[in-house]
């Protein structure tokens, strides 16, 4: 299987936004959108996303028999799988080609053939083991309109070398992940966190080496983010700064995904970048597959305030560390299990319900109570509101570490950073909003100019926005991590008017104002009058 993602060219332009990509990847989806009908998006979604990457390796394996056909009089075999796989190439057997399928679009019998391809690459290919969607026969599927798409896909080129480079398909995958999420609203959150949120915790916790775990992956966003963050950084297009060594650096992949068709959707993700990675399929909590993983870091989306998470089968459990967590909502019990599997000096950055910062029932407060103390919280970020599909509940970004002094940075202990981001971002729809580029680096540096990273630069309080507060004061407040308590209040601008002489204008201007309201008025009574209801009652 493909082990490296190609590198981006340095000429390549990035998006404007933590989020937004150019309008080709837009066309395509109303393009195929519009031959969803009445299929409903959780389903058309497997159907779309499996021709995509069935298109992918397609164009990767024909750009690569073009090459051996060429050099047949030097002894390649176009036909050999073995040719391919030493390229890191999946092979794809006659029956399952693209030219071969496309020529079957019109056909009835294109959704068993479609079926058929999806089997025999996995037979070929053991890492794609029960990973593609084999549904394409069942009656509900349109065949017209299954070959409609067939065409249309067939028109982009996403696998051959050039697409590669420009990586074409990670982005119409990206894209496509995030309106089919849009499109199913509260479910899509399920196997989707906006980019925008994956790259501000990627940028904060700078993964350059090491073992990298998300326990509840989704499509695997976090561990495409941490790559993406690494090859931009190490050639010097990221944001921030480069490695120290100014090299790439490596990570090791570890996730769970207890959904079945997203654990599919996951390891697509990562196959079509060529990532590699241990992505199990289970419930992290009552069957977690990576129990001796220790992770350098851990990024997550964990659901918000679960309440059937089956806690009362685990009030024993070892992970239940700093307090066992409520039976009706399983925050804390990600937040424990996390650190259950943090390194020595591992570093977590995870999203959850603001609720998780101050509430105080079932046990909830004690816990984060025992996590401030034992030193392990170092920063919070407060969020915007409508940056998620799948939730309007206001969301946070927790930062712990076991890495709070050394290794080059100062000592944080008796500190926890507070970052209030509510104003920050802008409406993209009516119902969904983006953080900026500008805005994501905006916190990062704030996060490492506060942690004493190398050339992050000094670190200020800015009313309003960031402050760093002592243990003593989250102690006063009774462990509560919300960042409004902490930051204060932004400044007003002082504009200069003295406020004898702005009274006096304000005042003016509302003299003026009532004698306009009482022409207005006057006005109003005449034309009334004119129409025959001059006896109308001031009064009403």
């Amino acid at each position: 299987m493909p082990r490296g993602r190609p590198k981006r060219p340095k000429s390549r332009p990035e998006p404007a936004t933590g989020g937004a990509i150019s309008g080709y990847e837009a066309e395509l989806w109303a393009s195929s959108n519009a031959l969803r009908g009445s299929m409903d998006a959780a389903e058309y979604k497997h159907v779309v996303l499996g021709l995509i990457f069935l298109k992918y390796i397609s164009d990767a394996f024909e750009e690569t028999h073009a090459r051996l056909e060429a050099e047949s009089d030097e002894g390649a075999d176009p036909e050999d799988p073995d040719e391919y796989r030493a390229n890191n190439v999946f092979w794809v057997p006659p029956e399952a080609r693209w030219t071969y399928l496309q020529a079957q679009a019109k056909q009835a019998a294109i959704g068993r053939l479609v079926d058929d391809a999806m089997a025999g690459i996995e037979g070929d290919n053991p890492a794609l083991k029960d990973v593609l969607p084999k549904d394409y026969a069942r009656p509900a599927l349109d065949k017209q309109r299954l070959g409609q798409l067939i065409d249309l896909v067939s028109n982009i080129r996403v696998g051959d070398r050039e697409a590669r480079s420009r990586d074409v398909l990670g982005r119409v995958y990206e894209y496509f992940l995030s309106e089919f999420a849009n499109a199913e609203g509260k479910k899509g959150g399920e196997f989707y966190t906006p980019r925008c949120v994956v790259r501000l915790l990627v940028e904060m916790i700078e993964p350059y080496q090491g073992r990298v775990y998300d326990p509840c992956c989704g499509s695997s966003g976090m561990f495409v983010q941490s790559v993406d963050f690494i090859e931009a950084h190490a050639s010097g297009n990221g944001n921030v700064r480069t490695t120290p060594s100014g090299a790439r650096a490596d990570i090791s992949i570890y996730g769970q995904e207890s959904n079945y068709t997203t654990w599919r959707l996951a390891r697509m993700n990562l196959a079509i970048r060529g990532i590699g990675g241990q992505i199990e399929q289970g419930d992290s909590f009552h069957n977690d597959r990576h129990p001796d993983l220790r992770a350098d870091f851990v990024l997550a989306n964990p659901p918000f305030n679960v309440s059937d998470w089956g806690g009362e089968r685990l009030t024993e459990d070892q992970r239940w560390v700093y307090g066992v967590p409520p039976k009706g909502n399983a925050n804390f019990a990600w937040v424990q299990h996390i650190v259950h599997h943090l390194a020595p000096k591992g570093v977590a950055g995870f999203v959850l319900a603001n609720g998780s910062m101050s509430a105080q029932q079932s046990g909830e407060g004690e816990i984060r109570k025992n996590l401030i103390e034992a030193g392990l919280v170092d920063c919070m970020v407060a969020l915007p509101g409508q940056l998620f599909y799948s939730t309007q509940i206001p969301a946070c970004l927790w930062f712990l570490s076991r890495r709070r002094f050394g290794d080059g940075l100062r000592d944080r202990r008796g500190e926890v950073l507070f970052v209030d981001a509510r104003r920050l971002g802008r409406m993209m729809t009516r119902r969904h909003r983006e953080l900026a580029d500008a805005e994501i680096k905006r916190i990062a540096d704030t996060y490492h100019a506060w942690s004493g990273g190398t050339g992050a630069g000094d670190y200020e309080d800015v009313p309003g926005f960031c402050r760093s507060a002592p243990l003593d004061e989250v102690r006063k407040h009774g462990h509560v991590l919300t960042p409004g308590r902490y930051v204060g209040a932004e400044p007003v601008e002082d504009d200069g008017e003295p406020f004898e002489a702005k009274m006096t204008r304000l005042a003016a201007e509302w003299r003026a104002q009532r004698t306009k309201a009482a022409g207005l008025d006057a006005e109003i009574a005449k034309n009334l009058a004119a129409l025959g209801f001059g006896g109308v009652d001031d009064s009403d």
